[in-house]
This record gives structure tokens, sequence and C-alpha cells, in this order.
């Protein structure tokens, strides 16, 4: 059977740092503080996650602001995805589109149109935070979100990371619903990494290691957006980093909880 995520997995570099970053959240996970804070460490990471992904699309919150419940709308959007992704990934598996949907409408509420929540764009996508220039056309979009429906929902021996990188990298430059897709992508890659089995809890706060890396992020995805060896490989090795910094953030939370 064809699988096209074992061709990218393939693409020299990959597979090194794709077990690079399994090495990084292995790490992570035998961290003694997980064996009786797992929770709290989980949720801490959804906020700083959250906070990274509003802070890619162009709204840096404290942390603080967030902790105290008054963040810009866009951190509102992230916050409401974050929240919700724990009950979504069963789902994710079977009816992607479902999923996305509700992504949309949590993450796009307060700066959507309502009619327009969780609904396919028929026109332009209304911004370009990341300068990756036009969106494909809706038709063109439609095409491809269904190809990306059957890599999610069809069986394959890829990581885990390298299918996330994937789903990140297709919402982020199709932009399918034309509002917040940016925050949709990076709540879906995170839900690939909890439900294909590398962060079965969440722990990796892959949206800071993102962040972290700068302006490689944009640069990652107008390289994916070439459609050559070369531009997909750098993408899916950047994500790998992205685990890594994200697992390392955690980590640091780990030690602040042991430090009390």
């Amino acid at each position: 059977m064809n699988d096209p995520l074992a061709a990218i997995t393939a693409i020299p570099g990959v597979s090194d740092a794709v077990q690079e970053a399994r090495t990084a959240v292995d790490r992570l996970y035998r961290h003694r503080m997980l064996r009786r804070r797992s929770p709290e460490v989980s949720a801490e990471s959804a906020l700083r996650g959250a906070r990274a992904s509003a802070a890619l699309e162009g709204t840096d919150v404290p942390l603080a602001a967030l902790r105290a419940g008054e963040p810009a709308p866009v951190a509102q959007g992230a916050l409401r995805v974050s929240s919700e992704l724990g009950r979504l990934g069963v789902t994710w598996r079977t009816a992607p589109r479902q999923v996305l949907a509700r992504l949309h409408a949590l993450a796009a509420t307060g700066s959507a149109a309502e009619g327009s929540l969780g609904r396919p764009r028929t026109g332009p996508a209304a911004g370009d935070p990341l300068g990756l220039g036009p969106a494909p056309g809706p038709e063109a979009t439609a095409a491809r979100m269904s190809s990306l429906v059957t890599l999610i929902t069809a069986p394959s021996q890829a990581p885990a990371l390298v299918l996330a990188a994937i789903v990140h990298a297709e919402l982020a430059v199709l932009r399918p619903f034309g509002t917040a897709d940016g925050l949709v992508a990076r709540a879906a890659e995170r839900l690939t990494l909890v439900e294909f089995g590398l962060d079965p809890k969440s722990l990796v706060a892959v949206e800071v290691g993102h962040v972290a890396l700068g302006a490689a992020y944009a640069e990652g995805l107008r390289g994916y957006l070439k459609g050559t060896a070369e531009g997909v490989g750098g993408w899916v090795r950047h994500c790998a980093v992205a685990v890594e910094l994200g697992a390392r953030e955690s980590t640091a939370v780990c030690e602040a909880l042991q430090r009390g």
C-alpha cells in the first residue's frame, strides 16, 4: 500500500531528527515529578502552549495575564482550543473534519462572523500573519483537505511526529477556514502527537518550541510550500526540534514543581 508519510520519513535527516525528538520526550516522561503531578504539568503545558500559539498569530500576552483571565481575543481563542483538546482525541482518528470544525469554532469565536465558524471558506483567507503569500483558492483547498483527511485516517508506519508536522503545515498554508487557521494548525499538531502516541499525556509544549525557533517557523513553512524533498524534510526537522524544545520547557516545569 502506498504510504506517502513513509516517503517523507525517508528524506535525509528526517529519521534522525525524529529519533532525537523521541529521546527528548522519553527523557521528560521519566521525570520523577510526573509520578504524582502529571496533570499539573499537562495543564501548565497547555497554558504555555496557548500563549505561544497566540504569539505566533501576532498576539503576545504575558502568562500572568492568561492566568488572570484577561487575555486578548486571539489568546482567548487559543485557550478555548487548548482546553478542548483532551475531549477530541478519539474523534480525531476517525472524523478529523468534525474536529477541525470544532477547533475553528473555538478559536475564531469573537473574531469571525458567527455563520463562518467551523465552515470552510468560500473566498480568500482573511489574513497572512506569517507572510506565506496568498492561500490556494477554495476548490484547490478542498481537494487538499480531502487528501489530508485520508492521510490522518489511513494506516501508516510513519512516526507520529511526521504526521503531526504534515497536518500542521497543510492547515497553516491552506488556511481552510480563512480566520484563526494558525491556532487550528498548531492545535491539530499537538492533538496528533497525543493521539498517535508520541506524547499521550499532552506534556510537550511544542508551540513554545516553535516560538523559540523564531523566524525559522515561517521560513520552514515557506520551504514546505515549495513541495521539494528539501523543503518538506526541512519542515519536519523543524517540528522535531520544536518538540525537543517543548519537552525541555515541560521539564523545567517539572523541576520548578520539585523545588516547590
